[in-house]
């Protein structure tokens, strides 16, 4: 098992928390928490070694299509495809905001 920490600029600010997916059915668990911050906080924990370019490539990615939110964010990704995780990601996103 790897634990990644990652830190991005958060340009949004939400209220609540959210969780999509359930680790122990084999799949990828997100859990975000918003906060006041100015800072995304992703940790992640995964099967896979070696992945930080490939978690660090997906936010960014997902920085380019919207603004990040503030918050804490706690990925279980039980080597999840970069597809999955990003769904499970924007939908914990969309849940927060719509709240």
């Amino acid at each position: 098992m790897q634990q990644i920490s990652l830190c991005f600029s958060a340009s949004r600010r939400l209220s609540g928390r959210s969780l999509a997916g359930v680790v122990g059915s084999g799949d990828m668990e997100v859990l975000f928490v918003a906060d006041g911050s100015d800072t995304l906080n992703v940790d992640i924990i995964t099967s896979v070694d070696n992945s930080s370019k490939r978690w660090t490539a997906l936010f960014e990615r997902l920085g380019t299509f919207g603004d990040l939110p503030a918050g804490q964010m706690t990925i279980h990704d039980f080597g999840a495809t970069p597809g999955v995780a990003r769904i499970r990601i924007e939908q914990v996103f969309e849940e927060v905001a719509d709240a």
